[in-house]
């Protein structure tokens, strides 16, 4: 894979204080393994903005978040710059910019004309970027290797200005602590992307009942069975009841019985419909943390790679959607994901891949995982092995997931418009 126009693409989370979604970095890397023939920052910047804005759209990509991108030098004083959305987009001034008189004229005028800035990988504070002071909205702090001391030095510097502080690089739940307490307001990194295990939560009943009704469809017991649990809840049976109730299901006829509704939703619907609600029991909403728009987008991200890996084969696209939404399960409910697996009795193929990493399924799940954390080097050598898929399916089906799970954020308003970015008067909130 050496051609230049080839890329993967990357949309990294970025949390506020409440950890709810305030926005996505947008990261597009080249595939090519030379280091000689990485590219440059204005080349880079501009592939960025040409598949974003150009080939994929930011709608599809970023839903109604902001979406971060990087800008070179070259990149803001140029014209091209005033074609992008200013109210979905922030620039991330790189740190290979020196901050001279002409940037900062330039960063006024793009102020003025209602566009938001960044300031990218700060790792001190000092007077060259005084000048900016009063034009940038957001200040993004390297963290990494950044000892204490030094980090509460830069926060309060940072802190006399008129910005919101980002702490970028956050990789462990001890450095997320430590930045919560010193006051940061946006957090981005690794730690938020593959968070780790908190033990001891014991499930809520109804998350139990939940799990109960998954295991029973997975297995496919007789409807009678599954309508008996649905039945010792009565929360869940006017939910099912309102679903098959609604337009896309009783177009002629009003369906009042559970058993009646089982038949019309089909197994394969009421499986997805229950892991849904498994995921957003707590909050009564679909996506009230990035983590449950992950767990949606890897589940629609794998059916799609499914379909080009094997047209037609609807059980390993069934089985394929069932690994994607089910491998977040284990930070979702604070437990080991053995433990949460091993009521629903789930296929050997969709087993081993949530647990090993094994098995195709297990290979398009590390695929998965290596675009959201970046690693393009290990996601590239892992794709020559995943025949007949190849880059551009890849990148269709990703761009496909994430514009799939943004529409559901927004056709059921369980999206937020308030994630802590507003646009207009260029301020954070």
């Amino acid at each position: 894979m050496s051609n230049a126009n080839k890329f993967f693409l990357g949309r990294q989370s970025i949390l506020d204080r409440a950890q709810s979604l305030a926005g996505f970095e947008l990261l597009f890397r080249s595939s090519q393994r030379n280091s000689a023939q990485f590219l440059n920052d204005d080349i880079a910047t501009g592939l960025v903005i040409n598949h974003a804005f150009n080939e994929i759209g930011f709608k599809e990509v970023l839903g109604k978040q902001r979406g971060f991108i990087n800008v070179s030098k070259n990149t803001l004083m140029s014209d091209m710059i005033e074609l992008l959305p200013r109210d979905q987009l922030v620039l991330e001034l790189l740190e290979t910019i020196d901050i001279d008189a002409e940037v900062v004229e330039r960063c006024k005028h793009l102020k003025s004309k209602g566009y938001m800035l960044a300031l990218d990988d700060v790792i001190h504070h000092s007077e060259a970027v005084q000048p900016l002071r009063g034009i940038v909205d957001v200040i993004k702090i390297d963290i990494m290797n950044m000892g204490q001391t030094e980090l509460t030095e830069i926060v309060t510097q940072f802190k006399k200005w008129p910005v919101k502080l980002l702490a970028e690089k956050v990789d462990d739940r001890e450095t997320a602590t430590r930045c919560f307490n010193l006051g940061f307001n946006l957090f981005q990194g690794y730690y938020f992307s593959k968070p780790v295990i908190i033990t001891g939560k014991r499930l809520a009943h109804s998350e139990l009942e939940l799990i109960r009704l998954i295991g029973l469809v997975m297995s496919e017991a007789d409807t009678a069975e599954i309508e008996k649990v649905f039945k010792e809840s009565p929360g869940l049976t006017f939910n099912l009841l309102r679903l098959t109730n609604s337009a896309a299901f009783a177009k002629y006829r009003k369906i009042a019985s559970v058993s009646h509704a089982i038949m019309e939703l089909g197994r394969r619907q009421l499986l997805r419909w229950l892991q849904m609600l498994l995921f957003a029991n707590d909050k009564n909403a679909l996506f009230p943390n990035p983590l449950l728009q992950l767990a949606a987008t890897r589940g629609k991200f794998m059916e799609l790679l499914a379909q080009q890996i094997d047209r037609g084969n609807q059980e390993l696209e069934d089985h394929a959607y069932m690994v994607g939404i089910m491998s977040l399960m284990d930070t979702l409910l604070s437990m080991p994901l053995a433990e949460v697996i091993s009521p629903l009795s789930p296929p050997f193929d969709v087993s081993d891949a949530l647990l090993f990493r094994s098995g195709q399924l297990g290979q398009l799940l590390q695929l998965i995982e290596l675009l959201e954390t970046n690693d393009m080097h290990g996601a590239d050598d892992l794709l020559e092995s995943l025949t007949p898929l190849d880059i551009d399916q890849v990148n269709s089906a990703q761009v496909k997931a994430l514009a799939w799970a943004n529409s559901i954020g927004q056709e059921t308003t369980y999206g937020s418009d308030s994630a802590g970015i507003t646009g207009g008067g260029g301020s954070i909130r």
